[in-house]
């Protein structure tokens, strides 16, 4: 596994005006959706590049020629200062395919969550650069600003703008460990960070206030992909971690562990604190936007809360 850098490459802070360009690594987006993302994404004051046709394939937004073509055009365009997914789904792993990690210019603010963290996992750990696991353009962003389904706008433009250190992100969860601990976050979607043990570019976990959510799985399945990661030492240097509510998620048999249940079983030992519930990633809360790679406090109370100990971005 190829050591990640200590040096963090942080990408330039989104103010109004900020010109955005939309991408689909994944699979194909509803235009319907695209068009409501855009426009709330033009209310917060961002200039908004309308996304050229793509021709669907099957369960892909286009060929893969053409969308590591699209994918890489805003990173080597200097008036492109951010970049937001339309939505997830399927295929961004194929883009790491074609030297993804070494050919594009930046950093820039990565936005989005679900299939595009497979890509913001390989940037943290071979260009040390920041992501931020949050709504996308059709998934999030559409839906509003706080509604459900939608997105939580606070959490959203402190991320993106907030060049100062020290403030808070309320995890609206529940503590299943109490207790605090700081690291760096690392993360996002369980299924994209299971996919990568094994290659180039998984994570470096030690020390790391951990963040890990998906929706539509059994619980065996994630009793599955938890143990994986703690099989392949993943998990036993961690200092925190940060669960979502893994909606959609329910026992297909009566009487079966639940998954709180499994994580508090297969986390709980690992003596950390814990919180579980968050709006992060997939959920029909409004979602949270989390900076990846940045150092936080986890606060494992209540609620619980992530402390930002330095900003995501620079002026």
């Amino acid at each position: 596994m190829k050591r990640r850098s200590a040096l963090l490459q942080k990408p330039k802070a989104l103010p109004r005006g900020s010109r955005i360009a939309l991408v689909s690594p994944s699979s194909p987006a509803d235009p319907a959706a695209v068009s409501a993302g855009m426009a709330e994404l033009r209310r917060l004051g961002f200039r908004v590049e309308e996304l050229p046709p793509l021709p669907p394939q099957g369960y892909f937004a286009a060929p893969h020629e053409e969308l590591i073509r699209q994918f890489r055009k805003p990173f080597h365009d200097k008036s492109v200062d951010g970049v937001i997914a339309t939505r997830g789904g399927y295929g961004a792993n194929y883009l790491i395919d074609f030297r993804l990690g070494t050919s594009l210019f930046g950093p820039k603010c990565l936005i989005g969550y679900s299939d595009l963290n497979v890509i913001q996992l390989l940037l943290y750990q071979v260009r040390s650069w920041v992501g931020f696991y949050g709504p996308m353009v059709a998934a999030g962003f559409n839906h509003g600003a706080n509604q459900p389904s939608g997105y939580d706008e606070g959490s959203f433009l402190q991320a993106v703008r907030e060049t100062k250190s020290n403030w808070t992100i309320p995890l609206r969860g529940e503590s299943m460990a109490s207790g605090s601990a700081s690291g760096r976050i690392v993360g996002g979607c369980l299924t994209m960070l299971q996919t990568t043990l094994g290659t180039g570019w998984e994570p470096d976990t030690r020390g790391a206030i951990l963040v890990l959510e998906d929706r539509g799985m059994k619980p065996y399945q994630v009793d599955r992909a938890l143990r994986h990661l703690w099989q392949a030492g993943k998990l036993q240097d961690v200092q925190g971690v940060v669960l979502g509510d893994f909606p959609d998620s329910e026992s297909p048999v009566a009487g079966s562990p639940t998954i709180p249940e499994i994580c508090e079983r297969i986390l709980g030992p690992l003596g950390v604190p814990i919180v579980y519930g968050a709006p992060i990633g997939h959920t029909k809360r409004p979602m949270l936007t989390i900076p990846l790679g940045v150092r936080a406090m986890l606060q494992a109370k209540s609620e619980g809360t992530l402390e930002i100990l330095e900003p995501a971005v620079i002026e």
